[in-house]
């Protein structure tokens, strides 16, 4: 469904020009409220042409991945840190799909992190060897006081 806006932006014609269209039936919309919504059925119709596809890779398939991470023994400024890191490391400045989403949670009970992600599977794949390496490495960044970060 798009809005007046949107449809007058895809065929470079005014809001009021659009408006008229569907005032005199030459475009269906639906009224919602005080706004007017074209399904792209309708669109079409009024065009004689296809409105846009929505993006896809063509011929491959939509994959993504799903995955909980738990760390035990680990304090809150460690979780912190580690969370941080994490954090920073899912930040992708290229252009992928899905795009990857984590989220942290501590529970100062336990002394238990999860970390949540979920996005494509080259991508997820990065940051998990991120973790690994951030885990198994002797890097010291998660047994350093919080005074010396």
């Amino acid at each position: 469904m798009y809005s007046v806006q949107q449809v007058a932006d895809q065929l470079g014609l005014h809001v009021r020009t659009v408006r008229g269209y569907i005032r005199t039936g030459q475009l269906k919309a639906v009224r919602i409220g005080k706004q007017y919504r074209i399904a792209q059925a309708d669109l079409e119709a009024l065009t004689g042409l296809p409105g846009p596809a929505p993006a896809r890779r063509t011929g491959v398939a939509a994959v993504e991945v799903s995955s909980i991470v738990q760390i035990d023994g680990i304090d809150r400024t460690a979780a912190d840190r580690l969370g941080t890191l994490i954090l920073g490391g899912a930040i992708n400045p290229r252009d992928t799909a899905p795009p990857l989403r984590v989220q942290t949670v501590h529970d100062q009970e336990r002394n238990r992190m999860k970390i949540v992600i979920l996005g494509g599977a080259a991508d997820t794949a990065e940051l998990l060897h991120l973790l690994d390496a951030l885990l198994d490495g002797d890097t010291g960044l998660l047994t350093q006081k919080a005074s010396d970060a």
